[in-house]
């Protein structure tokens, strides 16, 4: 069979020799999870699947959507001979959760978290020119508290949940590398200086040996440097670039350097190298602006799940991905919330290529989404912090990213005791800051912003009236803005009065990061579940309308720095998209562009 996902799966980081292992493997169920003692570690599983596709997915071959406790998968692979002298490194871009791997009988490797990768160094397991057979195990209980994301703890998918996904998620790959090698760089830019600054972390040192990078564009090299790397563990270079071949990464013009980074050894050869990219761009704050190289851009975000009809999680095809950016532009977004999932580092590639911004987040939701009548144990624990650390460091360099949030809608109450979600969140925000200077950061998405100086406010309001979402948000010109509370969630009021979920607004930039959500499904069927924000139009002139007068609503106050529209596409029930689940087209999208156009004319002002 084909391979599927065969592109390059680390795109920011390359080596010349790897090996994809997507593809058949191997498959079983294990709903006890008892399957070590049942011995699937050492005989061949009942059923096949294809990798990189979830079970529960139809592209898997499975199409399972029960609650799959426990899944097991084997393969034998050949390591290439030609690999010979290096270590071997088995890859996984994402396993869905907690996941335990073996080589020919033996334990690698051990990872928990289903959003970030890992890999499995194979030595003493495994080398060069050899047959081996590989066996993970993927555990994951739907009802633990975890960072799940969009995932249903019920049976099927309601209302804005979705389909759940267990297990390989995205690619798996085999990689050879020298004892003394290249790890993961930072690559940040640095516009007032004109240059790249490259931070390159080494597994270990020896005398001699020195780091060489370049820069180079389509008219050749641009810059190069070198530095001794026998002294630390991470040698820092910066690539000064000059002014006449400086060219900066923008929504309009995203150009984007080749990098080359070079191990060298005292002998003049080449131990290691890999190759990258880097986008010459500052991100700064200006009183309520947020701004892009010097200028304002009023971001205009559209909410991204990233989920498929046929993959679930995992897109069809790296060209999906793409295309799904497209349909933005299309549309008249210049960027997306990545909500509620960390996408895979080919979409992240993409956004980098076509000027389009992002935020990266983490899915978070899988503790905190019962609300605040959940009990304590309910709360977000410190794996959350490890598994936002890891995202973090895969995901600095994207030129693309222009602000992180690592929590969404954490709507427990501030109360005069300090809670596992007071340190969980500040913990996720100080790890974002530490990890990364250069970009802002939100502490929460809408509802409990706990984080006094935190770089940015926000809320949610789905409000379908117009006028009454223009009442809400007409308090940011005096410094106060709508801030969501328990009347947002009418429910809780009258379990709760009204609770205080977020500390003062102090001025910072502030966006409406979830409006609209305008449900519309011209093509509903008797019987179907359809589901979306408010009353539904009763005329898609009457959508028309409300999706002007809420977008107005943002575009022309001169206090906001942006705004997220919700969403690109329907996902099952939730039919409240711009496109359809299939990416078919559902309005006008003239009309849609021609609506966000407006903020050509207000880019530039300061805030």
């Amino acid at each position: 069979m084909e391979v599927p996902r065969s592109e390059y799966p680390r795109p920011q980081f390359v080596r010349r020799d790897w090996l994809c292992l997507n593809g058949e493997w191997q498959f079983e169920i294990d709903q006890g999870d008892s399957g070590l003692e049942r011995g699937l570690l050492e005989r061949e599983l009942e059923l096949s699947i294809v990798v990189p596709f979830c079970p529960e997915s139809e592209l898997s071959g499975i199409g399972n959507r029960d609650y799959l406790h426990a899944v097991w998968y084997r393969r034998t692979v050949m390591i290439p001979e030609a690999w010979a002298g290096r270590r071997v490194l088995l890859h996984f871009q994402a396993v869905d959760y907690d996941t335990t791997v073996w080589v020919n009988g033996v334990e690698v490797g051990r990872h928990r978290g289903g959003f970030s990768p890992f890999h499995c160094d194979l030595s003493g397991a495994a080398s060069p020119g050899e047959t081996v057979t590989v066996v993970a195990r993927a555990r994951d209980d739907h009802q633990r508290p975890q960072p799940r994301g969009k995932q249903a703890q019920e049976f099927g998918p309601h209302r804005a949940i979705y389909l759940r996904t267990t297990g390989i998620w995205q690619s798996v790959w085999l990689e050879p590398v020298p004892d003394l090698a290249l790890r993961r760089p930072r690559v940040t830019p640095d516009l007032a200086a004109g240059a790249i600054r490259l931070e390159q972390p080494l597994s270990n040192n020896r005398p001699g040996l020195r780091l060489r990078a370049s820069l180079s564009d389509g008219r050749g090299e641009v810059a190069v440097a070198e530095c001794a790397a026998d002294l630390d563990l991470t040698p820092r270079l910066d690539l000064a670039i000059p002014e006449e071949r400086r060219r900066l990464w923008s929504t309009s013009d995203p150009h984007l350097y080749d990098l080359s980074v070079a191990l060298i050894g005292g002998d003049g050869e080449v131990v290691d190298e890999v190759a990258s990219y880097a986008g010459l761009r500052s991100i700064a704050i200006d009183g309520k602006a947020i701004k892009l190289n010097g200028e304002v851009v009023f971001q205009r975000l559209v909410l991204d799940q990233g989920y498929y009809p046929d993959g679930i999680m995992t897109a069809p095809s790296d060209e999906a991905l793409r295309r799904d950016i497209e349909l933005a532009l299309e549309a008249g977004f210049n960027g997306a919330r990545l909500h509620q999932k960390v996408f895979e580092e080919r979409f992240l590639y993409h956004a980098d290529r076509m000027g389009y911004l992002v935020w990266g987040e983490f899915g978070d939701w899988g503790c905190q989404h019962s609300g605040p009548l959940s009990g304590e144990h309910q709360r977000p624990g410190p794996d959350y912090i490890t598994q936002w650390l890891e995202v973090l460091e895969r995901d600095y360099s994207h030129p693309s990213i222009v602000g992180w949030c690592p929590l969404n809608e954490t709507w427990q109450s501030i109360t005069d005791r300090i809670t596992t979600l007071d340190d969980v969140t500040r913990g996720m925000y100080l790890a974002a800051k530490a990890m990364d200077t250069t970009r802002p950061v939100l502490d929460a998405s809408g509802y409990a912003h706990r984080v006094a100086e935190a770089d940015i406010y926000d809320s949610h309001d789905y409000t379908q009236d117009p006028e009454r979402f223009r009442e809400r948000h007409a308090g940011l010109a005096r410094g106060e803005p709508y801030l969501n509370s328990a009347e947002s969630w009418g429910v809780f009021e009258r379990f709760l009065g009204d609770p205080v979920w977020s500390l003062p607004y102090r001025g910072q930039p502030y966006f409406v990061s979830e409006f609209g959500g305008i449900w519309w499904n011209p093509d509903l069927t008797p019987g179907e579940d359809s589901w979306g924000y408010g009353e539904r139009p009763r005329s898609i002139e009457e959508f028309y309308d409300r999706f002007e007068r809420l977008c107005t609503v943002l575009l022309d106050d001169p206090y906001m720095f942006g705004y997220c529209y919700t969403q690109l596409t329907d996902i099952y029930q939730e039919q409240n998209g711009i496109y359809k689940f299939d990416r078919s087209r559902k309005f006008d999208l003239e009309r849609i562009r021609s609506v966000q156009q407006r903020a050509a004319a207000i880019e530039g002002r300061g805030g």
